[in-house]
């Protein structure tokens, strides 16, 4: 059974999306700017902002009741009703430890009839927590598991490329996937009847 590593933020929830809907643009107004616009990630040097400014705003949004309500992604949630038996699952989020609790949380009321396994990354520089792993490629040289990696960053899916993972680059707007939605959770549905 081969085991998909699915990453969390912006791929099982928009996240990305809430965060500029119900945050950003809540309180910069004269942004004209759509969600489709944010062609990198992180999106600040589109914003006109600092790193350091988005990433507070997004761990302060990550903290919130709005992103702990934030539903599943309709259409992975659907493909895990109809094939997640048919693999083992593995979430892999990269994002400060504070907020860690939240998303495991969201995760299994979410996704814990299939994901049974949570890792963190854990992203921040400025604190006193052990360094174990600075990036996902780390972490999955830890766990030493894994077959299929489902990521929207480029970054992320060259890492696990290196490691011997097949890939899936998951369509947003700060990627070039080739893929639709659609298409990528047809590429998982024919991995597992090829394997």
């Amino acid at each position: 059974m081969l085991t998909i590593v699915w990453d969390v933020d912006d791929v099982l929830n928009d996240l990305m999306q809430q965060w500029f809907t119900h945050c950003w643009l809540k309180k910069q107004s004269e942004c004209q700017l759509s969600y489709r616009q944010l062609t990198s990630n992180p999106p600040h040097a589109v914003l006109g902002i600092s790193r350091e400014e988005y990433l507070g705003s997004l761990d302060e949004f990550r903290k919130t009741q709005r992103a702990r309500e934030m539903k599943p992604n309709g259409s992975v949630l659907e493909w895990m009703k109809q094939h997640g038996d048919g693999f083992r699952h593995i979430a892999l989020t990269a994002r400060p430890l504070d907020s860690a609790p939240n998303v495991a949380e969201w995760v299994m009321r979410h996704f814990g009839a299939w994901i049974r396994c949570i890792g963190f990354v854990h992203t921040r520089e400025d604190d006193h927590f052990p360094a174990y792993d600075r990036t996902k490629g780390e972490f999955l040289d830890w766990l030493n598991c894994g077959d299929v990696m489902v990521d929207d960053s480029a970054g992320n899916i060259l890492q696990a490329q290196s490691r011997g993972l097949k890939t899936l680059l998951y369509p947003q707007p700060w990627n070039d996937s080739p893929l639709s939605v659609e298409g990528l959770l047809d590429e998982l549905t024919n991995m597992v009847v090829s394997s």
